[in-house]
C-alpha cells in the first residue's frame, strides 16, 4: 500500500514538474507589417474576425491591463486572468501576458517580419508558458496550437480582404 501511494505521488509530482510549454505558429500575409499590426492592436474588432481571442478589452500600450477571453477549438471558454500588454511596437510586435513569475506565467507574442520589401508580412504567433505549476494547468498544446492556427487564417483573411474599421470592404 505504501509503495502505491508513493508511486502515485511521484507520478503527480512528475506531471507537475513540467515547467514550460511552448506554441509556435506562423503565417504569411499579403499586407504591410503596419497594416497587420493595426488589425492586431484593434481589440474592439476581435469579435468580428477572431475565432480564438473572442474578446480582448484594453489599450494596446505597454503596461496596460487587458481582459482576454479565449474560445478554444475543444469548446472550452477561458477568461485569462492577470493579463497586461508587455510590448506594443507599431509595425513590429505586440506581446501580452502575465501571471506570478516562476509560479504560472504566460507570454503571448505576435512578431511581424517584413517580406518582399515590406509589402508582405511574416507573422510569428507564439506563446511560452512557464512556472512550477504549468504541468497542472489545462494547457493542451495541440488544442491551443489549432486555435492559434485558426486565428492566423482568420487574421490573414481579414487583413487581405482589406476590411475597414467597421468590417466593410
Amino acid at each position: 500500500m505504501h509503495k502505491s501511494i508513493m508511486a502515485a505521488f511521484c507520478a503527480v509530482f512528475a506531471v507537475g514538474c513540467t515547467t514550460s510549454k511552448s506554441i509556435r505558429t506562423s503565417i504569411e500575409i499579403d499586407a504591410t507589417p503596419q497594416r497587420v499590426f493595426d488589425v492586431l492592436s484593434d481589440f474592439s474588432k476581435y469579435p468580428l474576425w477572431n475565432p480564438y481571442h473572442v474578446r480582448v478589452v484594453g489599450d494596446p500600450v505597454a503596461g496596460a491591463p487587458l481582459e482576454v477571453r479565449v474560445s478554444r477549438p475543444d469548446g472550452r471558454i477561458v477568461d485569462v486572468p492577470h493579463v497586461h500588454v508587455i510590448r506594443a511596437e507599431p509595425g513590429e510586435a505586440l506581446y501580452w501576458g502575465g501571471g506570478p513569475e516562476h509560479i504560472f506565467n504566460g507570454e503571448h507574442r505576435f512578431d511581424l517580419a517584413p517580406l518582399d520589401g515590406g509589402t508582405r508580412t511574416l507573422v510569428h504567433h507564439d506563446e511560452d508558458f512557464s512556472g512550477l505549476f504549468i504541468g497542472f494547468a489545462d494547457l493542451p498544446v495541440p488544442v491551443l496550437t489549432e486555435g492559434y492556427e485558426q486565428m492566423n487564417e482568420a487574421l490573414k483573411a481579414w487583413v487581405e480582404a482589406d476590411m475597414d474599421s467597421d468590417g466593410r470592404e
